[in-house]
């Protein structure tokens, strides 16, 4: 027998549709964007090939590259990519994942977008950072009426037009945002970067920010002191008579994860910029950028949930160990089962917030004010279950999960990101304090939610009536805000999967997340759970 005669090892994991995903499309349809069904599985298809699994690789194989001069000396302040980076935006871009539903009038735009982000962002999740960002601008920029009628056809196209040039002669356009300094972070209002007036109708700014990512985006929104206060600044790359903007990259960053990202310390010079919004007003003409980042990152921690999901499933299909398939050991399905519930609960919360996002940005005063709340308490809540259910479904794959090539440790050095970046845990669940004393109407149509699936499930009847009882409590809510926001979270994911998910799903969350019967890992769903029904919804196809 030869030595190196492989057996007992999964096959490659391509070839699938990453769409074929029951949670996700039957709460595409749900939110009413089941008009994309097909869209979805085509991109799914073409993202469960080998080749953009390659270029995910080799995007994170080979980090981007910081060019601060050309070889005459001259400061050209660029980042180089490998083409493969540039092959993963092109798709993005082409699919409608970047501004393009800002320019769909189709109900449901919002929704089929979010949709496409979680399959594709299953491929890699770096380069949708500029991808996110470019969706959530536009909102923002829109307080400047001008601004906006000249740069938002270029940032809702979809066409990828990679490089610095001036921006109206360039196809398509990417935005970035630049608020973070490194004497605050989270307390923008610390900023020190001043924003002088220059006499015709633009700004000079001056200053260090600490957290820019894709530094090779074509415009970005900055914050910085001007006169009134903060403010929020439109400051483009390549400014209208094609000469470069002054935003000279002191260095990237070197992360944990998101390597494929470039993440960037510009400097501002006599800074070229244009106000949008009102002057001493930033943090609030931001925040509707901010908002829709937020809502971006529950869906990329739902997806990285269960593209690790896909992966330990796969294992565990194909494995034996202990004289049998490692799918059929009672103890490694309630494992598989437990993540396949925490999810699906993921996933229906991310698409009910897109639904939500959609349906405000249409007119839907309701809708808007679920979204000001239940958006802040998903990104807090999801983003913080994904390092968890990525840890546990890379030991499923046991040596070989923790080796490059199985694409887990990818996923794990990713998986703490999105509940750093847009706001911390604590920055989250301090905006839902704020948004329960400032806008009750919010709480209103959160509780309304909730109540639609009253009388459904006890033990959910039971976590609602605690959630209304400590949220009109006495205590200090500040140094609770975190217990506030995670029974909000998974009462909220409770009623959605009662109302919407199959009996098997419903009862497992219930009798785990909301009875108690559930311990502190992976894998302790009650005996009566019904492991196999909840793996065969989840399997991928």
């Amino acid at each position: 027998m030869s030595t190196h005669e492989v057996v007992n090892q999964p096959p490659p994991l391509a070839g699938h549709d990453i769409a074929a995903d029951a949670a996700l499309l039957e709460a595409v349809d749900r939110e009413g964007a089941g008009w994309a069904a097909g869209e979805l599985h085509r991109l799914g298809k073409l993202g469960g090939g080998t080749e953009p699994q390659r270029w995910a690789d080799e995007a994170n194989r080979y980090e981007p590259l910081l060019l601060t001069h050309d070889r005459y000396g001259h400061r050209i302040d660029e980042v180089d990519f490998h083409p493969s980076w540039h092959r993963l935006m092109d798709v993005a871009v082409a699919e409608g994942l970047a501004g393009a539903p800002w320019a769909d009038p189709r109900a449901g735009a919002h929704v089929a977008r979010a949709a496409g982000l979680y399959v594709w962002s299953q491929v890699e999740a770096g380069h949708t950072c500029p991808i996110s960002m470019t969706y959530a601008v536009v909102p923002a920029l829109r307080h400047n009426a001008e601004l906006a009628g000249a740069y938002e056809p270029l940032l809702t196209s979809r066409t990828y037009d990679p490089g610095l040039r001036t921006p109206q002669a360039k196809q398509g356009l990417l935005a970035g945002m630049g608020m973070t300094e490194k004497q605050g972070g989270s307390d923008v209002r610390a900023n020190s970067t001043t924003a002088t007036q220059a006499g015709d109708g633009t700004y000079r700014l001056r200053g260090h920010k600490w957290f820019t990512s894709a530094p090779m985006c074509d415009l970005f929104l900055v914050l910085a002191q001007a006169p009134a206060g903060l403010s929020c600044f439109l400051v483009p790359r390549v400014l209208p008579d094609s000469s470069r903007n002054t935003f000279r990259i002191q260095r990237l960053k070197d992360k944990l994860g998101n390597r494929s990202n470039a993440s960037s310390e510009p400097e501002f010079d006599e800074t070229v910029a244009w106000l949008v919004g009102e002057e001493g007003q930033g943090v609030r003409t931001i925040i509707d950028m901010v908002a829709m980042t937020r809502l971006d990152c529950v869906v990329g921690s739902a997806a990285g949930m269960r593209a690790a999901l896909v992966q330990a499933l796969h294992h565990v299909r194909h494995r034996s160990a202990f004289g049998g398939p490692l799918i059929g050991k009672p103890l490694m399905r309630n494992v598989c089962a437990d993540l396949a519930v925490e999810t699906e609960a993921a996933t229906a919360l991310a698409l009910r917030l897109a639904g939500a996002v959609d349906r405000g940005v249409r007119g839907d005063a309701g809708e808007r004010a679920f979204g000001r709340l239940a958006v802040a308490v998903g990104k807090y809540w999801v983003c913080k279950r994904q390092p968890a259910v990525v840890g546990e479904a890379l030991e499923c794959l046991g040596g070989n999960g923790y080796v490059e090539e199985s694409g887990l440790p990818r996923l794990y050095r990713d998986a703490p990101l999105n509940s750093i970046w847009e706001g911390s845990g604590n920055v989250q669940a301090l905006d839902v304090l704020r948004a329960l004393r400032r806008e009750p109407g919010s709480l209103d149509a959160f509780r309304a939610e909730i109540a639609a699936s009253a009388g459904a499930d006890r033990r959910l009847d039971e976590a609602a009536a605690g959630l209304a009882a400590l949220l009109g409590g006495d205590d200090d809510l500040e140094s609770q805000a975190r217990r506030v926001v995670e029974r909000m979270a998974v009462v909220l994911q409770g009623s959605l999967l009662v109302r919407h998910a199959p009996a098997a799903v419903a009862d497992a969350f219930c009798a785990s997340r909301l009875g108690g019967d559930w311990g502190h890992t992976f894998g302790t769903l009650p005996s009566g759970a019904d492991t196999a029904a909840l793996i065969d919804r989840a399997m991928p196809a």
